[in-house]
């Protein structure tokens, strides 16, 4: 049985948003990778370069493996970073166009140089290739551009129930940065 589910990409993606619905679809627990750091003073610092917080990943990663092994239900995992901690039986990355994306990160007041820096590595897959690095076949890479939440979802249960399979390489956006 999967026990714990990572969703990750690229800020804007959909994850939270993905993430918050599929949790209360399977009645599971859900936990926000992002908040974690937060709460358990995983911030090191912030990047003056680029105004990121800098977290802790082997700290984040104990207290995510003791969740899972403290737990015997579905957890889902969800944030960007949450590829660059172990322990998942899947992680889905979710993908979306560049041109997409860079209308909801300039949504949110992303300044210009971060909103360039995202969608480069959307572009480039940097997610999907960090997360091989771990996971190799344990990833599913799903282009969410022109899904909706829903459809988003159902995927992901899916994969989650070995019904479907994206594998990592298949999505493609590197003609955008031609």
């Amino acid at each position: 049985m999967n026990k714990a589910i990572f969703i990750t990409g690229t800020p804007c993606t959909g994850k939270t948003t993905v993430s918050e619905v599929l949790a209360d679809k399977l009645n599971c627990k859900l936990v926000k990778i992002n908040d974690l750091a937060i709460e358990n003073d995983f911030v090191l610092g912030i990047d003056e370069d680029k105004g990121y917080k800098i977290i802790d990943i082997d700290a984040l990663n104990d207290k995510v493996s003791d969740i899972i092994s403290g737990s015997d239900e579905l957890t889902i995992f969800e944030g960007h970073l949450a590829h660059l901690c172990s322990g998942a039986d899947k992680v889905i990355v979710l993908r979306v166009h560049p041109d997409i994306l860079r209308v909801r990160l300039e949504a949110r007041d992303y300044s210009e140089s971060k909103i360039r820096e995202n969608l480069e590595a959307e572009a480039l897959g940097v997610c999907t290739a960090e997360a091989f690095d771990e996971y190799s076949d344990k990833i599913s890479e799903i282009d969410a551009s022109e899904l909706s939440v829903d459809e988003i979802v159902d995927l992901i249960d899916d994969v989650i129930l070995d019904r479907r399979e994206f594998p990592a390489g298949e999505v493609d956006f590197m003609d955008w940065l031609i």
